[in-house]
């Protein structure tokens, strides 16, 4: 739901690992190597790790999201809509994001645990650490049964490869699956397993062309409200 990479925040603050980063990350959204031998590489690569002050630097130079991505989320709190963020992203990225406002607290946060920050008041109520990228059925699927949320209610949002697995979960469970600004990765997975992707939206990419971020900013994530109704109204 936005246009940066989960390891971006590293990049920025130290430069001279980037293309090593890039390297890792093309590995990893095209699930040649598993989310926990990428943490282990970047592990590696990093002299130190990120302080609550580097990360906001880079926040307050780089953070942003889709268009209406704010809105979709408050819109979801002000209609008693659950909306989970289930990331390959690190943990102290998001719990900086929620304490300097710069989105709406969410009330559940499913991430990577290789940074974390003491706990704030700022942080979502339930933080699961993701480890693997099938963590994130197993995170839905708990948080699922303890809202008591069916699961032709619950609608799961992706990418990329790294999506895959919480797809295939998805699809076998019966959730509605959207994909955003598709990539090959994504729909070569669902392909190969054959998992029916419910909507598409935003740009594919699924023919190869490069990331065209001008465009993916005239997508507005609120046009996603009306399916979400329909979905939870059936």
């Amino acid at each position: 739901m936005a246009p940066c990479r989960p390891f971006d925040c590293i990049a920025f603050n130290f430069p001279e690992v980037e293309s090593d980063l890039t390297t890792v990350f093309k590995q990893f959204t095209n699930n040649q190597i598993s989310l926990g031998e990428a943490a282990g590489k970047i592990q590696k690569l990093l002299p130190d790790s990120l302080t609550p002050d580097q990360m906001d630097a880079y926040l307050d130079k780089s953070f942003a999201t889709f268009v209406g991505v704010p809105e979709l989320i408050e819109w979801c709190i002000s209609n008693d809509i659950l909306f989970m963020i289930n990331t390959t992203g690190l943990i102290g990225y998001f719990q900086r994001i929620f304490a300097k406002g710069l989105l709406p607290r969410v009330p559940v946060l499913s991430a990577h645990p290789m940074l974390r920050y003491p706990r704030k008041a700022s942080d979502p109520s339930y933080v699961y650490e993701l480890h693997e990228t099938w963590d994130k059925g197993r995170h839905t699927e708990a948080v699922a049964r303890l809202m008591d949320i069916r699961a032709d209610k619950i609608i799961l949002l992706g990418d990329s490869g790294g999506d895959g697995p919480h797809f295939e979960w998805g699809a076998a469970a019966g959730a509605f699956l959207i994909s955003s600004m598709i990539k090959p990765s994504l729909d070569n997975y669902c392909r190969e397993k054959d998992i029916a992707i419910n909507l598409r939206f935003g740009l594919d990419y699924t023919q190869g062309c490069g990331q065209d971020t001008q465009k993916e900013l005239q997508i507005d994530f609120m046009n996603l409200t009306s399916t979400i109704e329909e979905i939870l109204n059936r």
